[in-house]
């Protein structure tokens, strides 16, 4: 069988053996959780709710506040004790609401559909911005925007996200395995919404599981496709899977639209699923535990809001005293100090490393190797984009396309001269972001 995938990239090791064939365990609900009125790109959303209001599981709690934006809801049913800036994953702050919980986890009154047949792409939408949900794969763009591409705009594919190229991460992997017929019919929801006939699931071969149980559930569906891709970093990305999947190329500056295509992380269009078919808000999400820092490694379903701490606590605690410990995937993570971070909607994994199998690097000046010319899956020049970024030269970064550069690290982990490319240019991006919001 042909594998598909896409033009350079690395092979890491995908270290996906601690947690792939562990079922997803439903975490407890947690007795107090700290929400985040801003866990997704755009506009944080507006507090609706006040210390002293007593909330039910699923009531919106933050109100979406403009165009770019998402609703929260409450994910445990209490007592608000506090509203106040919190420390997130990223290292930013945000408004957060605190419930202290009841014990009682009881939920708000939910509308469900037996079928979506009646409903318009309108209805769906709406419901879909109703319950918040924004794309889990990391980026946390709110969903309903997403699916709402401008008149101009042909679309012909959608096409779901099923790679998982980060090492570690296996959640997607489990929802694949677990919740098969739900995340399919979670993609028809796209589908009628987007008016179109043609589903896409591109899955990496190191999870086959996964595609050969989707190639079975698919064999009467012939909207939906399933392919294997090589498996390959960063696969996930959306300009490489759109790659990999149709040969297509977005242009510079572009989005996938551009080229008739929406893409959509697997999570996303179960979240989709329990929207519309169980009224069910997005206040709980998959999220794999591993490391071989952590006792237990785990994938599990967490209320939104829990503590760090808390999990770590629940997979039984550190093996020794943990020498980095990272939000998300390592490629792309986040190295966090502070375990009273909140899990919110785009956290896919919690890791843990000891110390001993953690390198730490001093930099040293770039041999012109091009090495990371040879990874990048942008076809950048990584070195000269750090290079601007390291010296502030913005207008030199924007020039030579760093605004295309999709961040996933591919670059610093090839570099001999252990150079911290990535962070150097999501520098430059940040600032020319900066500039272009003031003008």
């Amino acid at each position: 069988m042909e594998l598909k995938t896409f033009p350079q990239g690395i092979h890491p090791s995908d270290s996906k053996e601690l947690t792939q064939e562990l079922p997803v365990n439903q975490m407890p609900v947690p007795k107090k959780v700290v929400i985040p009125l801003s866990q997704h790109i755009g506009a944080p959303a507006t507090c609706v709710v006040q210390v002293g209001d007593f909330v039910k599981t699923g009531q919106l709690i933050g109100e979406s506040s403009g165009f770019i934006s998402a609703n929260v809801h409450a994910s445990i049913s209490g007592k608000v004790v506090e509203i106040k800036d919190a420390l997130t994953a990223t290292g930013a702050m945000s408004k957060a609401v605190v419930i202290e919980g009841d014990g009682k986890d009881e939920w708000v009154d939910m509308k469900r559909y037996e079928s979506f047949d009646d409903l318009t792409s309108e209805d769906l939408k709406k419901i879909i911005e109703e319950a918040g949900i924004v794309g889990l794969g990391g980026a946390a763009f709110p969903t309903n925007v997403k699916l709402s591409p401008p008149a101009d705009k042909n679309i012909e594919y959608l096409i779901i996200n099923s790679a998982e190229c980060e090492p570690y991460l296996t959640c997607d992997y489990r929802v694949m395995i677990e919740r098969t017929m739900d995340t399919i019919k979670g993609m028809k929801i796209f589908m009628k919404i987007l008016g179109i006939n043609k589903c896409l699931i591109g899955i990496e071969n190191n999870k086959i599981g996964a595609y050969n149980t989707y190639r079975k559930m698919l064999e009467n569906e012939p909207d939906i496709d399933v392919y294997m891709l090589q498996t390959k970093y960063p696969q996930g990305a959306e300009k490489s899977l759109i790659k990999a999947l149709i040969n297509k190329e977005v242009p510079s500056g572009g989005l996938p639209m551009d080229v008739g295509v929406v893409v959509q992380n697997v999570g996303t269009v179960l979240a989709a699923y329990e929207a519309v078919y169980k009224g069910k808000p997005l206040i709980e999400r998959v999220m794999t535990v591993s490391g071989y820092g952590i006792r237990q490694p785990q994938n599990l379903l967490v209320r939104l809001g829990v503590s760090f701490e808390e999990i770590i606590n629940y997979c039984g605690s550190f093996v020794e005293t943990p020498g980095k410990i990272i939000c998300g995937g390592p490629m792309m993570g986040f190295a966090q100090y502070d375990l009273s971070v909140p899990v919110v909607k785009g956290t896919s994994g919690l890791l843990v490393f000891p110390e001993d199998t953690v390198n730490t690097y001093e930099e040293s000046p770039c041999i012109r190797c091009a090495k990371c010319v040879d990874a990048c899956p942008q076809f950048l020049v990584p070195s000269e984009l750090a290079k601007y970024g390291k010296k502030y030269l913005w207008d030199r970064a924007e020039e030579n396309g760093v605004m295309d550069c999709v961040e996933c690290g591919s670059c610093s982990y090839v570099c001999p001269a252990k150079i911290n490319l990535v962070q150097y240019i999501k520098l430059a991006k940040n600032e020319i972001n900066i500039r272009r919001r003031k003008k």
